[in-house]
């Protein structure tokens, strides 16, 4: 196999699911639990079964990893990384800023993503060692360099201790930034940064499969992409993603 039979199946998986989303964007909607700060939809569930079922399809001697857990084989070498909906609290509001997110990772490197947006139908994809691209046409991040002028997202997790964390930097941000933005989907945001939308993005607390595919996107566009282990989360991660010539680190 190649990485182009890859990517083709994600993007396919993306679009499956895509159209899934779409047509019960704004319906009533199973909710399987209300959390503090999160909903769990069943919609969630059948978004990754719908992916889960093509990859495997294709390549079942795959593994999956996902937000709405594991499928396939978990000791192979390659790993399917999904987030059915990245911003489900946005899409059960009637909020139309979500995605699908997929990336593949091969003995423990990502080699390709993919982010799908739905409602504006526009579909990022990248190659490990390739150009990132919005609907074919290649993306770049922004030349933004001073902090006067940029925009960033600052995201907040969904524990107290993580609001805790993010609301110091977005104090500290705010008033040196054009703007902050807090828009609630992980993934988008790093795609946004890959596009030169954004110049930053950062949160304390996220998982993987909430910024797989964007990291590998940033950093192909040009940008610096940052993950370290939360210290206090064992399966958390803390991201700073940049343009790569933004410096966040001002007192």
């Amino acid at each position: 196999m190649t990485n182009s039979q890859y990517l083709k199946a994600a993007v396919d998986a993306a679009h499956a699911a895509g159209t899934l989303l779409k047509q019960n964007f704004g319906r009533q909607l199973d909710v399987h639990k209300f959390e503090a700060h999160d909903i769990k939809l069943d919609l969630d569930v059948r978004s990754q079964e719908l992916i889960t079922g093509i990859l495997l399809e294709r390549f079942p001697d795959h593994a999956i990893y996902g937000e709405e857990g594991i499928a396939g084989k978990q000791d192979s070498p390659f790993q399917w990384i999904v987030d059915p909906i990245d911003g489900t609290v946005n899409f059960f509001y009637g909020i139309p800023h979500f995605c699908i997110s997929i990336a593949l990772r091969h003995e423990g490197k990502m080699i390709l993503g993919v982010i799908f947006d739905p409602m504006r139908n526009e579909l990022w994809e990248v190659e490990d060692g390739g150009q990132a691209r919005l609907n074919g046409q290649p993306v770049r991040v922004s030349p933004r360099a001073r902090l006067s002028d940029a925009v960033l997202s600052v995201g907040f997790a969904k524990s107290k201790a993580s609001i805790n964390t993010g609301l110091p930097m977005f104090e500290k941000m705010v008033v040196r930034v054009r703007k902050c933005r807090l828009m609630g989907s992980a993934a988008l945001d790093l795609a946004y940064v890959a596009t030169g939308r954004l110049d930053a993005y950062i949160e304390s607390s996220v998982n993987l499969w909430d910024v797989a595919a964007g990291k590998l996107l940033v950093e192909a566009a040009g940008g610096c992409c940052e993950l370290t282990p939360h210290p206090d989360q064992p399966d958390k991660l803390a991201i700073i993603a940049t343009n790569g010539v933004l410096d966040l680190n001002v007192d």
